[in-house]
């Protein structure tokens, strides 16, 4: 498990960023991991495990039952079901069945999903390394008043418009009840490897 927050920004050398700064590129990060993850797990990919995978996305109940169904019948009386379900005590069963489908559907087309998560925040992590400079730069640019980037559009390369990209990608998800704060009272960001 890994967060985003202070300390993780304290590790690229970027603790010195104002606090505003901070969270936009911590949102930057969180948004450009999904988007390359999502890529990475898609890649060769059929369109029927992709349709599959939107069930859970789009919340589709029919879908989602269907695939249940097919694949996870006692999915309801399972433990982990059902500890999902009481820390969500709040949140309608179809996201529940959603947040749960979506992980078992990665657990069981894509074991090698906290793999693929690691090697991505990695490569994610040596770009903004990379460009540290930069970012604190701008950041300090924009506090003396000057025209600086925001630091999340010097944290890391965007890719190209001939990148390949899926609206049925699945996401990098880190359910409600998996952010926490820091010391700074600052929300974070976990990941949960998939078990």
């Amino acid at each position: 498990m890994f967060r985003l927050d202070d300390k993780f920004l304290e590790e690229l050398g970027l603790g010195a960023l104002p606090k505003e700064q901070k969270q936009a590129l911590l949102q930057h990060i969180y948004s450009e991991l999904e988007m390359r993850v999502g890529q990475r797990l898609t890649d060769g990919m059929s369109d029927e495990l992709l349709d599959e995978f939107g069930f859970f996305v789009d919340m589709n109940m029919d879908g989602m039952n269907k695939w249940f169904g097919d694949n996870l019948p006692d999915y309801a009386d399972r433990d982990d079901f059902k500890q999902l379900k009481e820390a969500n005590a709040q949140a309608p069963e179809a996201a529940v069945m959603s947040e749960y489908g979506a992980m078992k559907w990665l657990q069981l087309n894509r074991p090698d999903y906290p793999q693929v998560v690691a090697a991505v925040l990695e490569e994610l992590k040596n770009e903004i390394k990379s460009n540290k400079d930069a970012i604190l730069a701008g950041a300090a640019a924009g506090a003396a008043g000057g025209e600086a980037k925001p630091p999340e559009e010097n944290a890391a390369e965007t890719p190209s418009e001939d990148a390949p990209t899926s609206d049925d990608a699945p996401a990098v998800d880190a359910p409600d009840d998996d952010v926490a704060t820091n010391d700074d009272g600052d929300q974070a960001e976990n990941f949960d490897q998939v078990e």
